[in-house]
């Protein structure tokens, strides 16, 4: 299956330099196609930020390259990087002596998975993940220190990001339904760019919304307007 990622920015060729960036490769290894973009607008819509967006899709030959780049990868990095992570996790657990936390590693096709599980941990997954999205940050700075390819670390507390994902998925479903009824284009609250994506990944195939962001970060929303 192709890799696609959606990519935006102000301009055509900004868009594209943020796919390229979160794709890590040249042009010529991509198919790209313009799926939004703003040249007709009103006067009202002057203020507006002006969002141009595409769908960016690796072409084959180059997924074949990143697929044996990673089966090349140093496994001695990897093994080092688990290990900075058991330090820092065993560490943050005497911490909090009063709960039983416990957390499993695995390594999945050269991704490094945290899952923490134990009693009333909600307060390390803070509101909609606020504090879980903290922590992954600072695994992920860990387990990058002095390595030569970057390492993706994904880490999880009792099942949070399915829960959340599913969430998010349903919202989105609920308002594109509110929109196609009434027509007008409805702005969600501000969240990170790895929820932005589930809900612009979600909502990609339906022919009857589009969804675009608006703002700067940390208050970037996505608006659901009708095609």
């Amino acid at each position: 299956m192709p890799k696609t990622i959606i990519a935006e920015g102000k301009t055509t060729a900004e868009a594209i330099s943020n796919g390229l960036k979160e794709l890590k490769v040249s042009k010529e290894n991509v198919d790209i196609k313009i799926l939004e973009q703003e040249d007709k607008r009103s006067f009202f819509s002057i203020l507006a930020p002006r969002v141009v967006k595409i769908e960016m899709t690796l072409k084959e030959k180059e997924q074949t390259v990143i697929r044996e780049k990673n089966i090349n990868k140093n496994q001695d990095e990897i093994k080092k990087a688990e290990v900075k992570i058991e330090k820092f996790l065993n560490e943050l657990i005497e911490k909090i002596p009063e709960n039983e936390i416990n957390y499993q590693i695995q390594i999945k096709d050269y991704i490094v998975y945290i899952d923490m599980y134990g009693k009333d941990m909600n307060y390390l997954i803070g509101y909609r993940g606020e504090v879980l999205n903290s922590l992954q940050v600072i695994v992920n700075n860990i387990a990058n220190q002095n390595v030569h390819d970057k390492i993706q670390v994904c880490l999880d507390i009792q099942g949070y990001r399915n829960k959340r994902e599913k969430a998010l998925q349903d919202l989105a479903e609920k308002i594109s339904k509110t929109v196609m009824k009434n027509g007008k284009s409805i702005t969600l609250e501000p969240m990170n760019a790895y929820e932005r994506k589930i809900i612009h990944t979600h909502l990609q195939s339906n022919e009857k919304v589009r969804t675009y962001s608006i703002g700067e970060e940390p208050y970037r929303k996505i608006v659901i307007a009708k095609k």
